[in-house]
């Protein structure tokens, strides 16, 4: 779609002259005066408004106030034969993107316009983005309904306009980043850059690098000079997860940011400042590392201003189904795919499990769902044998017997399927862990042929 272009002068050639110049790129309006292009931005939404500043009746001065005032804001570029620097400075304050003299060079116009579309797409897409980044880590965005996510919720409301340093604890998968990155958008630093370092994913001698930056010469290898993830996160937050991978000498250097909002690239004695806010994870028990030895008490202290505590799926099961449907919508419109549906019985099952990869296993889970079932039913007899696992229910008792007991058709049916999927789809292995002959076996998968797996 071609980027439209009002010209607005009144001087006939000129008006007609510019059409013809730029008439293969653009798709062009013209107004004579101000006062017909007033109707024509009432009428219609313009890219660009090219208006000259000297015109009989109201200025050009008008035309940019008008523009301004429109809910789809063009770019205006003003033309005039009187360049003084005090008219080009009026109509900048006015709103003009940039400012011409006459008579127009063609050549620098073009430049001018394409640059200016290029940056008014720029900052659309900034918007957009920044758009989507609001929406995505709100506090209505972290899904789930459990006493123990409001607490965490409440308290991420209470700590986000501060500049305290905060600890994220909590297993694995958990969802600590998105914490962080909540952490980050609801605060005064949200405009600002929020940068991640997962310490774990690299070798200690290339982290505090990484973390501080570089002269160049510093070390072999180092051919120039590199900023680090500090300097980048400047007006920011810092977001340092895994923490407790960190060696002792990243450690100290560390330390001595937190006490003084300095530090020295490597290879350098110039202090650098910067205004960044940390935010670290773990799933590792810091204060027994320090008993041990391995992390700094004193580091410790200094990152554990805030501390937020992240519950393991299994602590929240009635978090499951909200969470299941939030994944599978997700990955149905990702994958041009229907929504799985997931029968009764299935969802109990499903929240009788410990996930013990948390929620990063469940969405894994509702992935492979979608692909697989392509809108089908998903019922219990779909699920691999580790959801029924009893190591996995405390009590060594199976899920779904312990809310709800099933008929005893729908428990022979979950013995046979569970012995099928134990013995790989052997039928004559399943048949002698069941204590049957094959041929009833046999006869029963004809009765119930959903529960085969071979």
């Amino acid at each position: 779609m071609l980027a439209t272009i009002l010209i607005v002068d009144d001087e006939k050639h000129t008006r007609e002259g510019l059409e013809l110049a730029l008439e293969d790129n653009y798709d062009i309006y013209l107004a004579a005066d101000a006062d017909e292009a007033f109707r024509l931005m009432d009428s219609d939404n313009f890219d660009v408004v090219l208006t000259d500043l000297r015109m009989a009746g109201k200025s050009g001065m008008k035309v940019i106030d008008k523009a301004l005032t429109l809910p789809h804001k063009p770019i205006v570029i003003m033309m005039t034969a009187y360049g003084t620097v005090e008219t080009a400075v009026e109509a900048m304050k006015r709103g003009a993107w940039d400012f011409l003299t006459k008579p127009v060079n063609l050549e620098k116009l073009e430049i001018l316009i394409q640059r200016a579309l290029k940056g008014r797409h720029t900052e659309k897409q900034v918007v957009e983005l920044q758009t989507r980044l609001d929406k995505k880590f709100n506090f209505e965005s972290i899904v789930g309904n459990s006493a123990a996510l409001h607490s965490v919720i409440d308290k991420v409301k209470l700590v986000a306009p501060s500049r305290a340093s905060v600890l994220i604890t909590g297993e694995t998968g958990t969802g600590k980043e998105l914490i962080a990155q909540s952490l980050h958008q609801n605060s005064d630093r949200a405009r600002a850059p929020f940068v991640a370092v997962h310490c774990a994913a690299l070798a200690a001698n290339l982290l505090e690098s990484e973390l501080f930056g570089h002269e160049k010469g510093a070390f072999t290898g180092a051919i120039d000079k590199r900023i680090g993830r500090f300097e980048a996160a400047d007006g920011g937050t810092l977001f340092l997860d895994e923490i407790g991978e960190i060696d002792a000498s990243t450690q100290v250097k560390l330390l001595r940011f937190l006490e003084t909002r300095s530090f020295e690239r490597l290879g350098s004695t110039k202090q650098v400042k910067v205004d960044v806010r940390l935010v670290a994870a773990t799933n590792r028990d810091l204060e027994d590392m320090v008993s041990k030895g391995t992390f700094r008490e004193d580091l410790l202290y200094r990152l554990n201003v805030i501390k937020l505590h992240m519950p393991p799926l299994r602590e929240r099961p009635e978090d499951v189904p909200l969470l299941l449907a939030h994944f599978i919508q997700g990955f149905a419109q990702e994958n041009a795919l229907p929504p799985v549906k997931i029968s009764s019985g299935a969802m109990e099952v499903l929240c009788g499990y410990s996930w013990p990869g948390n929620i990063r296993e469940l969405r894994n889970f509702a992935e492979n769902a979608v692909v697989i079932k392509r809108g089908g039913l998903l019922n219990e007899y779909d699920l691999d044998s580790k959801f029924y696992s009893s190591k996995d229910v405390p009590g060594n008792a199976q899920p779904a017997l312990i809310k709800n007991p099933l008929s005893v058709e729908e428990n022979e049916k979950r013995l046979l399927r569970n012995a099928l999927l134990e013995a790989g789809g052997n039928r004559t292995k399943a048949a002698q862990m069941l204590g049957m002959s094959r041929r009833t076996l046999h006869r029963k998968l004809k009765q119930w042929p959903e529960l085969d797996v071979s």
